[in-house]
């Protein structure tokens, strides 16, 4: 089953905050409700369709842009989407916000706000770590910025609260504002 209309779920935050645990426990639940979700994830789009892309700001700015047009691809197809994306700069919030807009799809901005110290302590992908020794440039925390959103719809703090029950207020939110 689709949803009546389709929406678009942003996850912005640092990288290890949590984005893409949290999208993914949404995008089962949802899934055993019967609605037709999809987890646009960052970390995926760059092995495809933004392969060509490295890290530099104006390819960061492709790389969200592209996410953003395959979510509104799926959102007009009446699927729950699930972008987990770092999304480091507020020009880029506003473009994707503007983007749906124009497409007349909702469109809800998840901030993961996770400490940069608890996503070092995570480090899933030994990122930071890499960047701390130079291995990685450009890495948003560390040597490139991380402007928060000035007004997300939802902030999770994934450092205090567990990813099920961040899954559970973001679906609460869909539900009570009637996305879902």
């Amino acid at each position: 089953m689709y949803a009546s209309k389709g929406v678009t779920v942003w996850f912005t935050g640092l990288s290890g905050s949590g984005k893409t645990t949290v999208a993914d426990f949404i995008s089962e639940e949802l899934s055993r409700k019967g609605l037709a979700c999809y987890v646009a994830d960052g970390d995926t789009l760059r092995s495809g369709i933004s392969r060509d892309l490295g890290f530099s700001r104006s390819d960061r700015s492709e790389h969200v842009r592209r996410a953003a047009e395959v979510a509104i691809l799926f959102a007009k197809q009446n699927f729950v989407v699930l972008v987990p994306i770092i999304t480091p700069y507020r020009e880029m919030h506003d473009f994707i916000k503007k983007r749906h807009a124009e497409e007349n799809l909702a469109f809800v901005e998840v901030y993961v706000a996770a400490s940069l110290q608890a996503c070092e302590s995570r480090d899933p992908k030994g990122l930071y770590k890499l960047a701390r020794g130079g291995g990685i440039s450009h890495f948003t925390g560390i040597d490139d910025i991380y402007e928060k959103p000035l007004s997300p719809d939802i902030t999770l703090d994934t450092a205090y609260k567990p990813p099920e029950e961040c899954a559970d207020e973001v679906i609460s939110f869909l539900y009570t504002n009637k996305f879902i």
